[in-house]
């Protein structure tokens, strides 16, 4: 027990230092942050349900006026912003890639952490943030869809950097990748 909940604050804490690193903005303006790295390896390396706990304590620290979030935000204001949507697909993300690293063990631990990583914390994600960003700024699924798409190959690299990790974590020290346990 007291294992868990010092892993579900590390992670959190992980979550809020990636939010540090300076994002890489594209070509197009489009700003690319590692923040959703860290919900990635909360689902991948914690598993189901102590990810999307992780999560949940960062956003719960966002909400409280932290300024966690890339970009120095945080506070009750970024739940009513475009990304409103990301920021609840956040928990969602990491419950999926946990859950699919905890029930898949038929192929090897990096295939099936990119594979979660990719499911939960880019479809999963962007279902919820596209949804969030139509409903804040008045746009059709369609046009939201557009806004989200110039994210995805960031999204791609750090889904299998997240499954890289998640592995080398494993072989390094086995005891540590709770969703395996």
């Amino acid at each position: 027990m007291e294992r868990n909940v010092v892993m579900i604050a590390l992670f959190a804490a992980l979550i809020a230092v990636l939010g540090l690193i300076p994002a890489i903005t594209l070509g197009f303006g489009v700003p690319i942050t590692a923040q959703s790295l860290g919900v990635m390896m909360c689902g991948t390396v914690l598993g189901a349900r102590r990810g999307a706990l992780a999560v949940l304590l960062f956003l719960l620290l966002v909400a409280l006026g932290l300024p966690l979030l890339a970009g120095g935000r945080g506070g009750l204001g970024v739940f009513a912003s475009p990304t409103v949507g990301f920021l609840v697909g956040f928990p969602v993300s990491a419950f999926v890639a946990g859950l699919i690293v905890e029930k898949t063990r038929s192929l090897p631990l990096v295939v099936t952490a990119t594979a979660g990583a990719a499911i939960g914390g880019i479809f999963f994600m962007y279902i919820c943030g596209i949804v969030g960003m139509a409903v804040t700024l008045d746009k059709t699924l369609a046009e939201a869809t557009l806004l989200a798409t110039p994210f995805l190959p960031g999204d791609a690299i750090k889904a299998v950097i997240a499954g890289m990790l998640t592995s080398a974590l494993a072989r390094a020290r086995p005891a540590s990748v709770l969703s395996r346990s």
